[in-house]
Order: structure tokens, then sequence, then C-alpha cells
């Protein structure tokens, strides 16, 4: 009789959900080769909800967006939700976002919609252990049902860590510098103005639809893009890249999401309404700065308390 390798376990998918995808940190160091950055659309999320399992801030887990997959296991998998409010249902009972739990071996985790937000992320003690390319874990395709994920089996207790989701209405404020053509565009048609997300958008970038800008008498020869980048197309509309977004692109650039507002492009979803803010580069800088600070303390406290608790 052979034993079974209690250091390796899998997590089955019963359905997918709309669009479900292994993600880590990307292919940052790929772009020479033409290849998107990719990875998780909302970092700092992955990064938290890692922490919560007492994973690195790397480690690859499931993004989920709209609507999320069932999934099942044959062993103990310390586990956790976070990023927008998905409902889900962990083994017939109610469950909430942004708490950790162990799935039982044979029960069966079902995550649901969202009523705000866009993406979220299920994080597994110990990371996925899907196989690397070109430096990422990061899936090419969504997941379909039948796939066996590999991971590490693991318990954990119960923590509650909510994320920051208080919606309200009005515009998402997009803060913004001014991209390498911002001069060939009207500032005034720009940055008073309030544009609606379409559902055309997915993490290529998101396509906006406002009162369109005055275009420019002139041509652009192709150059560098990258996420966050604000393209102005050929009907004056807008487009926002996203992590998937292409290396370069030939319509002009009016503007920059800063770094530290990436994150929001995220969880923006159709039908909203964005509104850009322009910020001097030392504020950018700054709010970087602060952010990753941020971030930096709160993967520090809840890796050293799950460390502690175990």
């Amino acid at each position: 009789m052979t034993r079974r390798d209690t250091t390796r376990g899998s997590l089955q998918v019963l359905r997918p959900g709309l669009h479900t995808l292994v993600v880590d940190m990307g292919r940052p160091r790929c772009r020479s080769l033409g290849v998107p950055v990719g990875g998780a659309a909302d970092r700092f999320a992955l990064a938290v909800g890692n922490a919560l399992v007492g994973n690195p801030p790397e480690a690859a887990a499931l993004e989920m967006s709209l609507g999320g997959p069932a999934l099942t296991s044959e062993d103990e998998l310390a586990c956790v939700l976070y990023g927008a409010p998905f409902e889900m249902r962990l083994g017939g009972a109610p469950w909430q976002a942004g708490k950790t739990f162990t799935l039982r071996p044979g029960e069966e985790l079902r995550i649901g919609g969202t009523p705000h937000g866009m993406r979220a992320y299920l994080c597994v003690r110990g990371g996925l252990q899907t196989p690397i390319v070109l430096g990422s874990r990061s899936s090419l395709e969504p997941l379909r049902a039948g796939v066996s994920l590999p991971c590490r089996p693991g318990a954990t207790h119960v923590r509650h860590f909510p994320s920051d989701f208080v919606w309200n209405a009005g515009p998402r404020l997009l803060r913004v510098v001014d991209g390498p053509q911002a001069d060939w565009f009207r500032a005034e048609e720009f940055y008073p103005h309030e544009f609606t997300l379409t559902p055309a958008g997915n993490r290529m970038g998101l396509r906006l639809h406002g009162q369109p800008l005055t275009l420019p008498e002139r041509e652009l020869v192709s150059e560098p893009v990258c996420p966050g980048s604000v393209q102005v197309t050929r009907d004056g509309q807008c487009v926002v890249l996203g992590v998937d977004g292409q290396t370069i692109g030939g319509y002009p650039k009016i503007a920059q999401v800063i770094s530290a507002d990436l994150d929001k492009l995220a969880q923006l979803r159709p039908g909203e309404n964005v509104r850009f803010q322009r910020v001097p580069q030392e504020t950018a800088e700054a709010l970087y700065r602060a952010k990753q600070v941020e971030l930096r303390e709160w993967v520090t406290r809840l890796r050293t308390a799950e460390v502690f608790a175990s």
C-alpha cells in the first residue's frame, strides 16, 4: 500500500465561475518580449489576503471577477477570500469574505457574486503550486471545470480582517499625472467631466464613454504603454489600460493613473462613473510611498499574528 503524500494537496474546480484565474504578481520583467505584466489586478488585496493565511505577498491565488467558482478538496486547506465582498457558502452555510476558514475534505466552497467592487482573491496557505512560466504562476487562460490545483494541506483558526469596501454614491476618483501627449488635448474637456465604464472592458483595459475629446491633427508613432495609461482613441473616447494591457500602443496618452490608484481600476465595474484628478508628480510619488508603507505594515502584522497563532 502506498502512503499518501501529506505534503501536497489539491483544490478541485467544480464550476469555474465567470472569469477565474490563477494569479501572482505577474511578469514585470518580460515586457521587453512583448509580454504584458499580468498577475493580480488588485495587488493590495492579493497581498493582504495572502498575509491572512501566512503567505508572502506574491504567493499564487485565485482571482475571481463578478461571479466566483465552486471548489472542493480532498485535504484540509487553510483559506481566506479577500477583496470585494463576494457572497460565499462553506459547506452550505454562509461565510464572510475577509474571514479565514479551513476547507474540510469533501466540503464544498461556493462563491457567488458581489454587490460592490469587481474582484476578490482566494488565498490558500502555501500558495497554489501551479507550473511557473516566465517566472510567474499566473495562468494564461481562465480555469475550467475539473481542473485540480496543487497546494499544501493545512488548517487555520478563524480571524476576520474586513476589506475597505464602503462604496459611496457618486463617481470614482482616479488621480493621474499628465501623459506624454497631454498637451495635445484640452484639459477642460477631460478633468471636469465624468466618464462611464462600458461593458466592453476587461483586464486588458477599461473602455470609457463620455463627451468625446477634440482630437489633435497629428499622428503618433507607436510607443511604450503601461497599466494605467489613459489613451484617447480615434472616436475621442478614452481607454485606461489594465494589467493585461499591451506593451506598446499608437493612441496618444492624455494621462497616467498614479501607482497608488492602480488597484482601484481592478474594482471598477460596468456602469460606474469615474472622474480624473490631476496631481503633481511629487504628490504621486508621496502617495505611492505611503501606500507601500501601509501595505508592508499590514502584511507584517498579519503574517506575524498568523505565525504566533499557529
